[in-house]
């Protein structure tokens, strides 16, 4: 094995958005990644550029960090028994998105809900994904629901075999807030991050949580606030924003009248910042690759929030809400980007006013851990402008 580092230079950026809501767009054209670790960004003049094992020539396009997905039900490898479809998680991948986290591996046909065998599927499940990782996408997996009978010994076998989320609380067995609250907190003290299902049943065994079992719970995160599928009324949407401060997820399979009054709610509380995206999906809706980016072009068009920054709602925001070490352009972070461009004929003078028209941008590459994993994208329009692996390979 070479002791050479692997080293990616990307030059030529016509526009660097980083993920941070803060500072939503960064001064520079080149990045640097060594053993898919973010080392340098800004101008190509001040980096060494020297020695790339993999160099991508950018053409002027956009470079952004890996979009997140904050809410998805995986079961066993690129399959989903719900849609009887493969790939799924590849067609995702070639939407920009190159981190999913799991809400729960509900579609397992024959899923145990007794507690012996919730803590094996949920050390199953987080290997699985530990073990493999579908076109090189990241799945964060191993969620179990609460179910009756666990106790905290379950929580702490389930942390210590590195199990950090818990499903959807609701689609279990346990039903109350006062249960779920004594889990939760178990789930924190082991170092689990938990999510909560919120408005109408969604699946057979499922039921209603309203706005006041999602402040008793106390979750880390609020489940797709607007509804997956049916959204509680306004004012309990808006009691929710007010009182908690987890992140508030917006789905793509949700109301989207709903989606809209939450960023609205959060606008006007300061709480942006807790603002995530997630697809809900694969589910009665069906799979939908590009249905982050539709979120971003939705909430920026519709909801009337620069393109910049609906970005970070799928991206910086998800990493910061989820604690993960990706979503950021920021050294130190992997080295997880999508290249992408305004889509050939859109309306807009750029990428970004195209999207707050409503658009979708095309993407011209995927990159996980420093490392290419597609070229131009199947699912989105065609991008103006298009990126060029100079040197190295996809995948290699």
């Amino acid at each position: 094995m070479s002791d050479t580092p692997a080293k990616l230079v990307i030059r030529n950026i016509g526009m660097i958005l980083s993920g941070k809501m803060e500072e939503p767009i960064l001064d520079g054209d080149c990045l640097i990644a060594i053993d898919g670790k973010i080392t340098a960004c800004g101008k190509e003049k001040d980096l060494d550029c020297e020695g790339a094992t993999t160099e991508v020539d950018a053409h002027g396009a956009t470079l952004a960090p890996g979009l997140i997905d904050s809410h998805v039900h995986p079961v066993v490898g690129d399959y989903t028994p719900r849609q009887q479809q493969l790939g799924w998680i590849d067609s995702t991948l070639h939407g920009g998105v190159t981190t999913l986290i799991s809400a729960g591996e509900v579609h397992m046909p024959g899923r145990p809900n007794d507690p012996v065998g919730t803590v094996a599927m949920a050390i199953a499940a987080q290997r699985w994904y530990e073990n493999f990782r579908p076109s090189g996408v990241k799945v964060h997996a191993g969620a179990p629901l609460l179910q009756q009978g666990l106790e905290e010994q379950h929580f702490k076998q389930m942390g210590e075999a590195g199990v950090t989320l818990i499903g959807e609380v609701g689609l279990g067995t346990v039903k109350d807030g006062k249960t779920a609250n004594e889990m939760v907190g178990w789930a924190r003290k082991y170092g689990m991050q938990s999510t909560i299902h919120t408005g109408g049943p969604s699946i057979p065994g499922s039921g209603l949580i309203d706005a006041d079992m999602v402040l008793e719970t106390g979750t880390d995160v609020v489940g797709h606030i607007n509804g997956g599928h049916t959204a509680l009324p306004d004012d309990q949407i808006i009691c929710i924003c007010e009182g908690c401060q987890a992140a508030l997820e917006i789905v793509h399979n949700g109301n989207e009248r709903a989606a809209l009054l939450t960023l609205n709610t959060a606008r006007e509380l300061g709480k942006l910042d807790q603002l995530i995206l997630g697809t809900d999906g694969p589910a009665g809706s069906g799979v939908q690759p590009l249905g982050i980016m539709r979120m971003v072009a939705l909430l920026s068009s519709l909801g009337d929030v620069p393109a910049e920054i609906a970005f970070c709602f799928g991206s910086g925001n998800t990493a910061r809400q989820r604690k993960l070490d990706t979503g950021l352009i920021e050294v130190g972070k992997c080295a997880d980007f999508v290249v992408m461009d305004q889509a050939q004929h859109a309306p807009g003078k750029n990428l970004l006013e195209s999207v707050q028209l409503g658009n979708l941008p095309g993407v011209g590459m995927t990159v996980i851990d420093g490392v290419v994993r597609s070229m131009r994208s199947r699912n989105t329009p065609p991008a103006t402008r298009l990126p060029e692996l100079v040197k190295g390979a996809v995948g290699a």
